[in-house]
């Protein structure tokens, strides 16, 4: 089980290094004045990082196969809407 709650750390850090790249991105363009992400972009990018380290916390905390493998799920399937919503449409 380490290896999945390796990979959903990975994908969680990945996530939340992808939500501070945005709201930079929305900062840097509302100061220079050229487009950037909206707000509604920038905050389902936060609060998809936010629900993805509460929950590989939560599973990491609890260390039993259930945990970890829903936590995994959750995570991965948080990743993939956000992705899917917000960067593929």
């Amino acid at each position: 089980m380490r290896v999945v709650r390796g990979l959903s750390g990975v994908v969680v850090g990945g996530t939340v290094v992808l939500a501070a790249t945005v709201l930079g991105a929305g900062i840097l363009g509302a100061r220079r004045g050229f487009p950037g992400p909206g707000a509604g972009v920038i905050a389902w990018h936060i609060a998809a990082a936010v629900l993805a380290v509460g929950v590989q916390v939560y599973a990491d905390r609890r260390r039993t196969w259930g945990a970890t493998l829903v936590g995994a799920v959750i995570v991965l399937a948080t990743v993939s809407a956000l992705l899917w919503t917000q960067w593929w449409d």
